[in-house]
């Protein structure tokens, strides 16, 4: 959420934002209402300054004759500010609708475009894998080496269901053993968040309203997350922070679920694109600085391509162009991976950072140094809102595709990167084993 103070003085730019981030929303409209909340607001804090001045009179006034045309007044004030606060219900609706809908300014660095396909390589590693023998897709390899079953899978679950089995299993285990080994010798704080949450966190985030055809709720209208930033950053909600806290960087593992609305024909057999997974998320709140932003950015998406790299898979980074970044992000990277038998690179990860869009939902501050204060005493300065950032370190199943089709041998074995052999007691995933 933008603060409506720089909306207002800013609107051209929240415009152009809007226009290039493929939002509609009628920005025009929005400081309308506003300047008819501002209106009766500033109306109904001048009748209650008043009101509590006639009952001070009234208080005071001993003359029967002239109390009782004090509270006549005061009578008449309380009848003119019920009816201001009744105006100002349905204004304040539309404008917390509108409020929400706002997007975050993007950098200057996103470029222009309409969706994914419009997206601007800005790295590439490793050489895309080429086979010597007739490779097979990661659905074959995977129920011939009793990794997986999805007939099973689509029995219990219905459609998209999967069962990870034996190795299958195995694997997944041992992806998040060594992303814990690595990511935490970076410095991250582990969590394991709750997955149902109450709906404020969603809007927290910014995944609602925007989002709600693809997210879980209950019975209890309580949400399943598609992501645990959403409760790592509920984990802060109307926290006042000291500035020696932050950077605060959390490594958050949970299962997580999504309806994948919309995309009914799109990836509907393997791992691609699952109702239900896991991941593990870097989350990071920071100063309320562009510059401390733009370097957490950098580094969170540094980290997973390292990972990706000590496991040797081939994958390129892009930069999302307008289009293909959500309300909140100010910038965001994708870290795609190599798929063989797709011949595409496929999103594994990607890095957001959202200057104080989503900490202004969450009312998550901290208080700034007050550079008047005497030496070694406590902070009191000015109350700000973090920023915050997040990142995927790993998901899965979805590496488990490209993990797969790229250590394939011939006799239809797969070998496994060698930071994962530790943890699967093995160093080749054959029918023997």
């Amino acid at each position: 959420m933008l603060d409506i103070k720089f909306i207002r003085e800013n609107l051209d730019i929240v415009k152009m934002a809007a226009t290039k981030k493929k939002i509609k929303i009628d920005l025009d409209r929005l400081v309308a209402v506003d300047d008819s909340r501002r209106e009766i607001m500033t109306r109904l804090e001048s009748r209650k300054a008043e009101q509590n001045m006639a009952s001070k009179r009234i208080a005071a006034e001993s003359e029967p004759g002239k109390r009782a045309v004090f509270i006549g007044d005061m009578q008449k004030l309380k009848t003119e500010i019920q009816a201001d606060e009744e105006a100002l219900k349905p204004i304040m609706e539309e404008w917390q609708v509108l409020m929400l809908q706002v997007p975050q300014v993007p950098d200057m660095t996103v470029p222009d475009g309409d969706s994914d396909a419009d997206n601007v390589e800005v790295k590439s590693w490793g050489d895309t894998t080429h086979f010597d023998f007739a490779p097979q897709t990661h659905i074959d390899l995977m129920q011939k080496l009793g990794m997986v079953d999805f007939d099973r899978g689509t029995k219990v679950h219905g459609f998209r269901g999967y069962y990870l089995i034996n190795d299958g299993a195995l694997l997944s285990w041992a992806i998040w053993n060594y992303a814990n080994e690595f990511f935490l010798k970076k410095g991250f704080s582990p969590m394991l968040p709750p997955t149902i949450v109450r709906k404020a966190n969603l809007y927290g985030t910014g995944h609602l309203p925007n989002d709600a055809e693809d997210v879980y709720h209950t019975q209890d209208d309580d949400y399943l997350i598609g992501t645990s930033e959403v409760s790592t950053m509920g984990y802060y909600t109307d926290d006042i922070l000291e500035k020696s806290q932050l950077p605060i960087k959390h490594l958050s593992f949970s299962p997580c679920y999504r309806r994948e609305a919309g995309s009914h024909g799109k990836d509907v057999k393997g791992l691609i694109r699952v109702h239900e997974f896991y991941k593990v998320e870097q989350v990071v709140l920071c100063e309320a600085s562009h510059e401390e932003s733009v370097k957490w950015h950098e580094w969170i998406n540094r980290n997973t391509e390292e990972f990706i790299e000590t496991l040797g898979i081939p994958y390129h980074t892009v930069l999302n162009c307008g289009g293909d970044i959500g309300q909140g992000q100010v910038k965001k990277y994708d870290i795609e991976l190599w798929v063989p038998m797709e011949q595409k690179y496929r999103e594994i990860s990607s890095a957001s950072y959202f200057h104080d869009f989503q900490t202004r939902r969450f009312n998550i501050r901290y208080r700034d140094e007050d550079p008047n204060a005497p030496e070694g005493a406590r902070a009191g300065g000015k109350l700000r809102y973090a920023h915050s950032l997040n990142c995927t370190a790993i998901p899965t199943p979805r590496i488990l595709v490209s993990l797969v089709e790229n250590f394939q041998q011939a006799d239809g074995s797969v070998k496994i990167p060698e930071p994962l052999q530790k943890y699967m007691g093995k160093a080749v995933i054959s029918k023997a084993s």
